[in-house]
């Protein structure tokens, strides 16, 4: 099951590294977004292996789209979620609006004869 969903940046959390019981290296790395709906939820996202340079470079605060997983596991009769994200895209914060390019005709031009004075005080 593939979800997504949009939000700023918060947190990057500390990678964390180790070996599994089969001898391989693995790592992880979390992170938080805010939702930007109506109430916004901070949610945890976990990177693994070669994901974790998904999120490499982007500063807190970026909008970003993110594509995860939703995983659940048993342990002493509890269960525990993981959402794993396996795609970043990065949100563009300009759609749709460009200013006018600034031109020297945008300057008025000052009068060439004084004005008189008609302030009231």
């Amino acid at each position: 099951m593939a979800l997504s969903v949009k939000g700023k940046l918060v947190k990057i959390l500390k990678e964390e590294t180790g070996v599994s019981r089969a001898g391989n290296a693995w790592k992880k790395q979390d992170f938080i977004i805010e939702t930007n709906d109506q109430y916004p939820k901070k949610i945890c996202f976990t990177l693994f292996n070669d994901k974790v340079n998904l999120i490499e470079g982007l500063p807190e605060g970026t909008e970003i789209d993110v594509s995860f997983d939703v995983e659940s596991r048993e342990f002493n009769g509890k269960y525990y979620h993981n959402l794993n994200a396996w795609k970043i895209d990065r949100q563009s914060q300009d759609v749709g609006f460009s200013p006018p390019p600034f031109g020297i005709d945008d300057i008025p031009q000052e009068p060439l004869e004084p004005q008189p004075d008609d302030l009231p005080f």
